[in-house]
């Protein structure tokens, strides 16, 4: 059996998948091996290298069933796979600086590899789940994680931009004062901008921007006694879900937030489908409809024509980049004749 595999290169540890000519996912879940990515491109490369073959017998196959390999990473990189010279959290080892993870890959595997990062990687996956791999639809994805990732997909095909930077929505700029009970509020990004997407909808922005600003407003709430701001940021969600008044606040300007984002790319682009995903809406049913009812309730009165698009929750979120990055080594493999 021909298959392409899916390489998700995580700060800790890689995850695998592999995708069929008839579009079959042949893992279910997680199917992790650890990345020890710190360590530099030598070691992570074996590690990807090990993993993939730990992966393949998993489900009965061996290299020579593989046809093109698709990776995805955490940025900053070059749309071909380039990374960043000044490294990132995930790439401190010297060595990353100015590596080019792709091809070394291809080299490691003797396989053709493609690229994307991990925000292009969940927005494919994404618009796979709603109208498969081969299409000529337009999406809109926002995840929202520690920071803002995401993706603009058009006809089956990522937005990459000149240098890779396409589709880096978690810094387009937003009129955050119109939202509702925030005035005051001065949301700074670690980027260095003021008021982008990630600046207000993220688990950074809860820490950095929500908590100071709400506990505040709620003397005696329970996550001010925890002394911990990193520790009451990742306890929101939660709260938010079981219907804590304070949580619901922020999620609601977060949802209010992507409302205005969203907005912004309905002018711009036109889309057939606007897609939120990530751990932020990792929730039951009832707390993701109440927080698509809010972006809906966030975003400027519309035309009708383009009131009706509409706003579906990113599915498998663990599996996301691995998914992602099958679709578009598919894709190649497709283009290229070798599927």
């Amino acid at each position: 059996m021909q298959v392409v595999a899916g390489v998700d290169l995580g700060g800790t540890a890689v995850n695998y998948t592999f995708l069929t000519a008839g579009e079959q996912f042949l893992i279910d879940g997680l199917c992790e091996h650890p990345a020890r990515s710190k360590e530099g491109p030598a070691v992570c490369l074996q590690q990807i290298s090990d993993g993939l073959d730990i992966a393949l017998a998993k489900v009965g196959l061996t290299r020579a069933d593989v046809e093109v390999v698709g990776l995805d990473t955490p940025g900053p990189a070059s749309s071909s796979g380039v990374l960043s010279a000044k490294g990132s959290t995930n790439f401190v080892h010297a060595d990353w600086a100015g590596f080019d993870i792709r091809a070394g890959l291809a080299h490691k595997l003797d396989k053709p590899v493609t690229y994307l990062n991990d925000g292009n990687a969940g927005a494919l996956w994404g618009h796979y789940t709603i109208f498969g791999a081969e299409n000529k639809a337009t999406s809109i994805s926002a995840i929202i994680g520690t920071g803002l990732g995401g993706g603009v997909i058009v006809e089956n095909h990522v937005v990459k931009g000149r240098k890779g930077f396409g589709g880096e929505l978690g810094h387009v700029l937003l009129p955050y004062q119109s939202i509702a009970n925030i005035q005051g509020l001065v949301p700074r990004c670690n980027c260095g901008r003021t008021g982008d997407l990630e600046s207000v909808c993220s688990l950074t922005a809860i820490e950095k921007s929500f908590l100071p600003y709400f506990l505040e407003k709620f003397p005696g709430h329970e996550l001010g006694a925890l002394g911990d701001l990193n520790k009451a940021a990742k306890a929101v969600r939660g709260m938010a879900e079981r219907g804590d008044a304070m949580c619901r606040e922020i999620f609601r300007a977060q949802a209010h937030a992507l409302g205005l984002f969203y907005d912004e790319m309905i002018n711009t682009f036109d889309p057939d489908a606007l897609i939120v995903g990530g751990g932020a809406i990792e929730t039951g049913a009832e707390f993701q409809k109440w927080f698509v009812d809010e972006i809906r309730a966030g975003m400027p009165p519309q035309r009708e024509e383009q009131a009706g698009i509409p706003i579906h929750i990113m599915p498998n979120g663990d599996t996301a980049g691995a998914r992602g990055a099958a679709i578009e080594a598919l894709s190649f493999a497709r283009e290229g004749g070798l599927l």
